[in-house]
């Protein structure tokens, strides 16, 4: 079978046309400019870019997206109080829920050009805090759910063991809570079936952050865990997170893992939002990645990661999208240039073709978040992963090859998008999923059942 677009997004440019010649199992044999002889050919009016990666997510907490956003005058409200509401959020669902929810934002995910995940997954335990018979019950779910929807994941269970530095856990955290390394290991062991459930599932991990462990339990975990694999944590994106660090260790959050652990590039800074000068040089030169979430970011009141300052010391970055109040990747990339030109006063935030910097550096690093190692976009032996959009788009239709990437950046939203495939296969057409009917049915069932 081949696929003929009218351009397919390279590195180094646009390939038009392009006829992508995939196997049974929608691997890349061949890419040409010109169709290959006979095989059949699904024309496609649109431009193909490689499906985005999404490099953090919490799925449980897109059933709460847009219910925390009514603000009672005299509240100081600030992510600590909007952290309760995301406690109670996690108290209420149960493991059938937990996977409808998820594979709701999967979908949802996939028809907005996302087609590989990596679930940040620390909701492990029933609503007592007590371990299923099979510890790694919620992340079987989330794998499940991946499957159900058709996209890629990296499934990622975390060590979660304290409420804050040095301080027992609160109540509303009990679901998180593996109060060992020994526990932790268990769990991690055992989330390793769960990809036995789907062929497109990888493993990780993680510990949440500097606050939710102690530190001699997080230099434990580094000596007994595989040192191949990526490892997410969450760091410095409170103000008051960064000064209750200093308080307890004399460090601030960054600070630590430099000095502490062996950062490189397996390593996967979340939010990174306050850095100062040596910490912002110490992550960009070591060759880890900050996951940065800029919906949700803003959405809370994070502050303004130093991008530009980043950049020009190296760093390397990708994107996610946390507690999903946003989905659109574009959007993303969008706040992430903008906050930098408010603060600077300057359209320029990066050199040269910043829709290419932008879409290329987000999927090179969200790959090798997710434990796959290859970067090309599209070539022989990858799936035939890609987000495509509407070849006729008003401003698409008549765009040069130039301008073109720029203009799907800076402009565009899901509904400019046509479909989304993975492994050569459709899961998203016409904008719509595949499976959507019955995978929105069961999230409203579940809605209700919350409400």
């Amino acid at each position: 079978m081949q696929f003929r677009f009218n351009g397919l997004l390279q590195q180094e440019g646009w390939t038009e046309p392009a006829y992508v010649l995939v196997d049974d199992d929608g691997i890349i044999s061949a890419i040409s400019e010109k169709p290959f002889d006979g095989h059949g050919i699904e024309a496609v009016n649109g431009f193909a870019l490689p499906g985005f990666q999404n490099a953090h997510s919490h799925a449980f907490q897109y059933a709460m997206a847009g219910e925390a956003e009514n603000h009672p005058a005299g509240i100081a409200d600030d992510f600590w109080t909007w952290r309760e509401a995301m406690y109670r959020c996690a108290l209420s669902v149960n493991p059938d829920q937990a996977e409808s929810i998820a594979a709701m934002l999967y979908a949802e995910m996939l028809r907005h050009g996302y087609t590989h995940v990596a679930e940040f997954h620390y909701l492990h335990h029933n609503h007592d805090g007590i371990p299923y018979d099979n510890p790694a019950e919620m992340g079987f779910r989330m794998v499940r759910a991946a499957k159900t929807a058709g996209i890629g994941i990296t499934l990622i269970p975390v060590f979660y063991q304290t409420g804050n530095f040095g301080i027992a856990p609160d109540p509303g955290q009990r679901r998180f809570i593996n109060p060992t390394v020994d526990a932790y290991l268990q769990l991690f062991h055992a989330s390793k079936e769960a990809l036995s459930l789907y062929d497109k599932s990888y493993l990780a991990w993680s510990i949440h952050s500097l606050r939710a462990a102690r530190q001699e339990s997080i230099l434990e975990l580094f000596e007994q865990m595989p040192t191949n694999l990526p490892f997410h944590i969450h760091a410095a994106e409170q103000l008051k997170e960064v000064s209750a660090s200093v308080a307890y260790s004399g460090l601030r959050p960054v600070q630590w893992l430099l000095e502490n652990l062996p950062v490189n590039r397996n390593f996967f800074i979340v939010h990174a939002t306050h850095l100062d000068d040596n910490e912002l040089r110490g992550l960009a030169t070591s060759g880890a990645t900050v996951v940065l979430c800029p919906g949700t970011e803003g959405n809370l009141g994070d502050g303004i990661f130093r991008m530009k300052d980043y950049v020009r010391e190296g760093g390397q970055w990708c994107i996610g999208t946390d507690s999903h109040i946003s989905l659109n990747p574009m959007a993303e990339f969008r706040m992430m240039d903008y906050r930098q030109r408010l603060v600077s006063h300057r359209r320029n935030t990066f050199d040269g073709d910043a829709a290419q910097y932008m879409v290329h550096t987000a999927f090179r690093q969200g790959k090798f978040a997710m434990g796959i190692q290859h970067s090309n976009h599209f070539a022989p032996g990858q799936p035939l992963d890609a987000v495509v959009y509407d070849a006729d788009a008003p401003l698409i239709a008549k765009s040069n090859a130039l301008n073109r990437l720029a203009t799907l950046l800076y402009t565009s939203d899901a509904s400019g998008i046509t479909g989304t495939m993975v492994s050569g296969k459709w899961v998203v057409k016409n904008n719509q999923h595949i499976s959507g009917a019955t995978i929105r049915e069961n999230f409203l069932s579940t809605l209700s059942d919350l409400h």
